[in-house]
């Protein structure tokens, strides 16, 4: 479970990085700059539940396995995002777009997090 872990945390890092690198691309910022932060480390890192749970989702299609992964993910990034702000240190805040909820997690995110999850759920099930 640890290695999965670590795995998880670092591919979440590299994810995030790719995908700020493309949101500064859109905004014509052409030097592809991404960013992280260590507090994502052990949030991504908990990704690593997939394993366990993929054996009983492996017959789902993946539409329906990306829908599961993607919930579970907003609740666990709503959870952490709540903690992390109450001591001021969340490193994201979705506060002005439309479909955020406490500035916390944004709904329209969704179909990234079911891509993320059926990301990391490939990797894990090798």
């Amino acid at each position: 479970m640890r290695r999965n872990f670590f795995i998880c945390g670092l591919t979440g890092w590299c994810l995030e990085i790719l995908f700020t690198s493309i949101g500064n691309c859109s905004r014509h910022d052409l030097r592809l700059i991404g960013q992280t932060s260590v507090w994502m480390f052990p949030i991504y890192g908990m990704a690593c539940i997939i394993k366990p749970l993929y054996r009983y989702f492996k017959k789902l299609p993946a539409l329906f396995r990306g829908f599961i992964y993607s919930t579970g993910i907003f609740c666990f990034e709503y959870l952490s995002g709540s903690l992390l702000k109450k001591h001021h240190l969340c490193p994201w805040d979705y506060s002005n777009a439309p479909t955020n909820i406490n500035g916390v997690i944004r709904l329209d995110y969704a179909p990234v997090w079911m891509a993320a999850g059926l990301i990391f759920e490939k990797i894990l099930s090798k």
